[in-house]
């Protein structure tokens, strides 16, 4: 597996594989992979010839306060997890490649990025949308994956790259989850024992949310007995628990197709997000 930190050595590596007729895929993590991105290059091997995956922890999607300096960073192992996995290039670019002196450009998706995390971390998706951007301009690949545990993000960049014509594939995976349910996350390395046990209340709870809201129980009662499940659970803080449209993530007080359940709520010093379909 090449790994590359410079855009003119990654244009001649991503010539080679076009030369050579492959379909690229591509999958943009900021490292400290597990499971769920695993799953999302298990997907893009399956569906292109020449896998690309990038590890860059985005400084512009971080807010004041929030966890940048912490977040984990192992791109030795991360690295050899995707060499095993059968990843031709690991493109892992510094800071000042992707944002050189100067930068001045942001990219803003109005409606969808409103709400939800676009709520609680203003200014969030103004970075993602950049750096994916970017990604996409540096690699231009066929495809690209992304994992719908993030689905306010996965729905941000469907957006973005309708309106900014990017052509290729926007491919979403499916979330990925322990055994007792709780969905994959490289933040989940910051839980306690004891908050790691407690944070299953979280898909529990949404479950059996989801559950009442399809038998047709009042949204808005279910939504509130299921915030004081999880504050008796362990959890200090809920940013929200909200019914919404699953294709604009428009609010919902009744329950219409295709709907899902979003939920983002504090345990610790961890923020879970997840997000399931209620069917």
């Amino acid at each position: 597996m090449q790994i590359v930190r410079q855009l003119d050595p990654l244009r001649d590596a991503l010539a080679e594989f076009r030369k050579a007729g492959s379909r690229i895929g591509l999958v943009p993590t900021m490292g400290a992979l597990h499971a769920g991105h695993m799953r999302l290059v298990e997907v893009a091997m399956e569906q292109c010839d020449a896998v690309v995956a990038s590890i860059f922890v985005n400084p512009t999607q971080f807010g004041e306060g929030e966890d940048l300096d912490a977040y984990p960073r192992q791109e030795a192992a991360d690295a050899a997890l995707l060499e095993a996995a059968g990843v031709e290039l690991l493109w892992a670019p510094t800071a000042d490649q992707m944002y050189p002196a100067g930068y001045a450009t942001i990219i803003s998706v109005g409606g969808i990025s409103d709400g939800l995390c676009g709520a609680a971390r203003p200014g969030h998706f103004d970075g993602v949308a950049t750096v994916v951007a970017k990604l996409f301009n540096q690699v231009r690949p066929d495809a690209a994956f992304f994992g719908e545990k993030d689905y306010q993000q996965l729905a941000v960049i469907r957006r973005m790259a309708c309106d900014l014509d990017f052509t290729h594939d926007i491919v979403g995976v499916q979330t990925v989850r322990d055994p007792d349910g709780l969905a994959l996350s490289s933040r989940n390395a910051y839980l306690t024992k004891e908050q790691r046990t407690n944070a299953v209340a979280l898909p529990d709870a949404m479950r059996d949310a989801a559950g009442a809201i399809a038998a047709g129980g009042n949204v808005a009662t279910i939504l509130e007995e299921a915030k004081s499940r999880l504050l008796a659970s362990g959890f200090h803080k809920i940013d929200y628990l909200e019914l919404r449209d699953a294709n604009t993530l428009a609010v919902l007080d009744d329950f219409t197709q295709p709907a899902r359940l979003f939920a983002a709520a504090h345990i610790g010093r961890t923020r879970l997000i997840d997000n399931i379909p209620v069917s």
